[in-house]
């Protein structure tokens, strides 16, 4: 879906961040901002700030930081999209949907209303459960048998669903409501049309999506009968391919943990919270799936899938494989970790302890490791048959993966066992080798003026500290609000866009942003530098360091379109200056060398002239 600029301009402009933020983590005023401890990471004292001025929220211990919409993505795990429809809602704007017809509309704006009122019938049947734990001694036994304090019993909402066929009928008297059945808790029979709740005897798990909310149940047996586990079935607000259980529980402890532990069950997610791992989650009674692998890098950058060691394991960790490979990307990491069959990550750690079981997780088979072994499985690589038929099993595994470092190393990989040239292996897979275009990495061929140089030819290179606090005072001015892009010439972009890395591809960065979608204010321009390399840059000069309660540093606001003039004179001064050395140096026989002595002579004169202050007021 694609959402137009200006609206999301418009919604941030009106969102308060410290608003948002606040819904979330007790804050305090202090001088301009706002501070409080950081709900990414654990921490005594407060280092996470909101800047009411600048609209956003920087944590200076895990250097988590962003907008009103950068917080609903990394607090709630939404994604971009996800993020504006919930943002726009608490302020009651209306997402553009120019593309979608009216019936289509409410159509959605219907399902909307039927999933909020589902996830309420569901939260109403969870408080029920958690009651009837409560005066359930059988119950509570099993738990407090599986090593569950009442500590994590809480924390993960956990209940009991009585013996009885109809037991939800004294917590929602009208029991033939149609809303019972639709949300997975009365099964209906067709025949006779006679109902009675799905979930009988069983101690129930609530499952909660991103936001919270109660989507769903899993219910296990407090015996050996089967089936041993029971789940809610797809509804309106629950889809097992989609949802996994203990992530919004975990969301905090898996980012301080720096990796996310993907179990197979309930039991297994509560039992690691119980034993020191916090940040484990499990698939629904399914496969993992591509989607369960994207919402885990919502969280975090590294997945451990925890599988039993025997085939069943094996071919549930395969199918993982082929859910992990389109998001393993360089800076994403994914292991396999096979426990002794006789275990469960509860029995291990039980039998060998917290720091043996966290050894266990460092040594996990890595991503590249499993898809090489996954490819060579069954195949004999002493005979040219065997190595052929490994070509053939790792050219769908391998075509999955993203473009990067780690894609051209499994190239290599293969074609050393296949022993063949990685151009041949590339013409068996039927892909071909990407064409030397000659663009650079924002699409402008070096033939281009961004390529050139201002003052001459060759490639530039800016050292002088000097020039580089100019460059950075107009980076700082323009990333405040782009339209500021708009008062330089064209030759001013030219010479900006070719200084030297970082600085120069960021202005290459803001030169296209602002022909695509004009000015545009540093909470929207901060969600595109994510991931760029120059966004630790962008981050420092926008004014992360002036939320540091201790000095004053120069505020954005000071900077005056003065002051990004003189700057950029000053940087046309250095490019001069250099280009005048380096023409002093030709021969005297060089025809156009006096020439050109006298234009550029010419030109830092003007320049000089144009940095003299004017008369005072």
């Amino acid at each position: 879906m694609a959402i137009p600029q200006s609206f999301i301009q418009e919604l941030l402009a009106r969102a308060d961040v410290v608003e948002i933020v606040g819904r979330h983590v007790q804050l305090k005023k202090g001088g301009a901002n706002f501070s409080g401890l950081c709900p990414f990471h654990a921490e005594k004292s407060p280092s996470f700030t909101v800047s009411p001025s600048k609209q956003f929220y920087h944590c200076f211990g895990c250097g988590k930081n962003g907008n009103a919409l950068g917080f609903l993505i990394d607090y709630a795990g939404m994604n971009f999209v996800e993020a504006v429809k919930d943002l726009a809602g608490q302020y009651g704007m209306q997402v553009p949907e120019e593309d979608r017809s009216p019936a289509e509309r409410a159509r959605d704006a219907e399902q909307r209303q039927k999933q909020a009122t589902l996830t309420d019938v569901l939260e109403k049947a969870g408080a029920a459960y958690r009651q009837q734990l409560r005066i359930s001694p059988r119950a509570v036994d099993y738990l407090k048998g599986r090593g569950v304090s009442g500590e994590v019993a809480k924390a993960f909402g956990l209940g009991y669903a009585p013996e009885g066929w109809r037991s939800l009928a004294s917590v929602f008297p009208a029991y033939d409501d149609p809303l019972l059945a639709e949300s997975g808790l009365v099964i209906v029979n067709e025949e006779d049309d006679k109902r009675y709740d799905r979930f009988r005897d069983r101690v129930m798990f609530p499952i909660r999506n991103v936001k919270g909310e109660c989507i769903g149940f899993g219910g296990r047996v407090l015996g050996d009968e089967k089936p041993k586990y029971l789940n809610s079935p797809e509804t309106p607000v629950f889809s097992k391919g989609r949802e996994l259980y203990g992530l919004f529980e975990a969301r905090n402890a898996l980012r301080e943990a720096g990796y996310v532990l993907v179990t197979e069950g309930y039991m297994d997610v509560v039992a690691l919270a119980q034993l020191g791992f916090p940040n484990a989650v499990a698939t629904l009674g399914t496969a993992c799936t591509a989607e369960h692998v994207q919402k885990l890098f919502r969280f975090t950058d590294s997945v451990v899938f925890s599988f039993d060691g025997d085939a069943a394991g094996r071919r549930a960790a395969r199918k993982a494989l082929d859910g992990a490979l389109p998001y393993a990307t360089d800076v994403r990491t994914v292991k396999f970790l096979f426990l002794p069959a006789e275990h469960d990550p509860d029995s291990y750690i039980r039998a060998h302890g917290q720091d043996a079981f966290a050894r266990f997780v460092r040594q996990a088979v890595p991503l590249s490791t499993f898809l090489i072994e996954a490819s060579a499985e069954g195949c004999d690589l002493a005979t040219a048959e065997g190595r052929s038929r490994m070509i053939s099993n790792a050219a769908p595994l391998w075509k999955q993966l993203p473009d990067g470092a780690l894609k051209r190393q499994l190239l290599g990989e293969f074609s050393e066992r296949a022993q063949l040239a990685q151009h041949d292996l590339l013409e068996l897979w039927g892909v071909a080798p990407p064409p030397a275009t000659g663009r650079t990495r924002f699409g402008k061929r070096p033939d281009s003026p961004y390529g050139k140089r201002a003052y001459g030819a060759g490639p530039r290179q800016m050292v002088k500290p000097k020039a580089v606090a100019m460059a950075e005072l107009i980076a700082r001015g323009v990333l405040s609000n782009s339209e500021a892009w708009g008062l330089f010439t064209h030759e001013d972009h030219h010479l900006l866009c070719e200084l030297q890395p970082p600085v120069g591809d960021l202005f290459s960065w803001i030169d296209a942003r602002f022909h695509e979608h004009g000015g545009e204010p540093w909470a929207v321009l901060q969600l595109g530098v994510e991931g760029q390399p120059f966004a630790e840059l962008a981050n420092r000069l926008i004014g992360l360091d002036n939320m540091q309660p201790h000095g004053r540093a120069i505020e954005v606001e000071d900077v005056g379109d003065g002051d990004l003039r003189r700057a950029m004179n000053g940087i046309h001064l250095d490019a001069v200056a250099e280009e005048l050395g380096r023409v002093t140096k030709l021969p005297q026989t060089d025809p156009g060398k006096m020439e050109r002595l006298y234009e550029l002579t010419r030109r830092q004169k003007a320049l000089l002239e144009q940095q003299k202050p004017g008369p005072k007021p």
